[in-house]
């Protein structure tokens, strides 16, 4: 991988030739997605999700970039939902789905073959059906097929990886209407003043100094990154800035969530990549000559997604979450780790996490970029022959 060139994200230009199919426009325009989520809804009947009773479970079946709408779903629903929801878009049907259940299949294409036969089956077992994705594919005629729902996504939204909270929005405002979650659309208004406000925060133009997206950008140049959420709304975000930094940057990163990921991140500050130059001290050694010496190998880096500090009234076990954070950052700094956190501004859950992921999907890009890649590509993948659902 060509050294890391951070001219290549100010000079207009240059930027274009890299990123040919333009992502970094694609990411800013989530607000959009949302609001265009919301329009839609009010012109569509979605009393008719689930025949407009809550069902008895909510599978969801989704893969490649639609698979984080799944994640969203469950940190929701799992927090205040009353059903039960499992997500599994690359195997079978579970065996317990039948009229009672509703089965949501997302693929932005509408031709992933898992979601597709899983809505297919779904209509044969007499389940409801709602899918997302493209009009005029195999994924709407199956729910035509099962007298489901079906909401679109226009086709000039191309990848499945930018296209995430026109998707997650769509999903919310149907699984709302049948009352399984109770989102009002306000919230989602909300959400995308949010994703407006950090996408102008991370534009292109806007100087390194401004722009958290793009110091993250090249302090993950150096490093090889764990992305740490330290609760479950930071922790959906970490899961989907480990997928987006591989997928789009071609960077390995591992991901967790604390209190149940603590010991398995400490331990790792005490291994092989936590100091930068092997001295064992875990302190930089002055003294190493890369040149007589040889690479350094991987540096450990840390990346910690945070919720807002809690009130001094706020749940004990937010203050436990929020010290157990601190413990984690501060051991990882005192063993000679970089330890880049960011800390989300107060507001709903779904507020929360788009700020956090819009930080996260941007810095991806501009990683990719700044290496010379093509963030939108993937080569070699189409020559694994692997089935569309790996691609989706």
């Amino acid at each position: 991988m060509a050294p890391f060139d951070e001219t290549l994200l100010d000079d207009e230009g240059r930027r274009h030739a890299v990123d040919r199919s333009d992502l970094l426009r694609a990411l800013a325009g989530a607000g959009a997605q949302v609001r265009e989520a919301l329009s839609l809804a009010s012109e569509s009947d979605l009393t008719r999700v689930a025949g407009g009773e809550r069902p008895r479970a909510v599978h969801v079946a989704a893969v490649g970039g639609a698979d984080s709408v799944s994640t969203v779903l469950d940190l929701l629903i799992s927090r205040s939902g009353p059903v039960l929801l499992t997500c599994d878009g690359s195997g079978p049907l579970p065996g317990w789905v039948g009229p009672l259940d509703l089965v949501v299949a997302i693929s932005l294409s509408g031709r992933a073959e898992d979601p597709v036969r899983q809505a297919r089956e779904a209509a044969r077992r007499g389940a409801h059906v709602l899918t997302i994705g493209a009009a005029d594919s195999p994924l709407a005629a199956a729910s035509a097929a099962a007298h489901g729902v079906h909401l679109p996504i226009r086709p000039e939204v191309s990848h499945s990886r930018t296209a995430l909270w026109g998707m997650v929005a769509r999903a919310i405002l149907a699984i709302s209407a049948c009352g399984v979650i109770d989102i009002r659309p306000a919230v989602l208004s909300a959400v995308a003043d949010r994703l407006d406000e950090q996408a102008e925060r991370f534009r292109p133009d806007a100087e390194y100094f401004v722009n958290p997206a793009k110091m993250l950008a090249l302090d993950l140049s150096a490093l090889t990154p764990v992305v740490l959420g330290d609760g479950p709304v930071t922790g959906v975000a970490a899961r989907r800035a480990s997928a987006m930094l591989a997928r789009t940057a071609r960077t390995p990163a591992t991901w967790g969530r604390l209190p149940d990921a603590a010991a398995q991140v400490v331990a790792c500050l005490s291994g092989p990549y936590a100091s930068p130059a092997r001295t064992g001290g875990g302190a930089h050694d002055i003294f190493a000559d890369p040149y007589l010496d040889g690479p350094s190998g991987p540096t450990l880096g840390l990346v910690l997604l945070r919720d807002p500090v809690p009130s001094a009234e706020g749940d004990p076990a937010e203050h436990e979450r929020h010290n157990t954070a601190q413990s984690v950052a501060d051991h990882a700094a005192s063993s000679g780790v970089r330890v880049l956190e960011h800390m989300s501004s107060p507001g709903h859950d779904l507020e929360r996490l788009a700020e956090m992921v819009v930080l996260t999907d941007f810095a991806a890009a501009y990683l990719a970029i700044g290496h010379g890649l093509d963030p939108a590509a993937v080569p070699g993948l189409s020559d694994l022959h692997l089935p569309r659902k790996a691609t989706e």
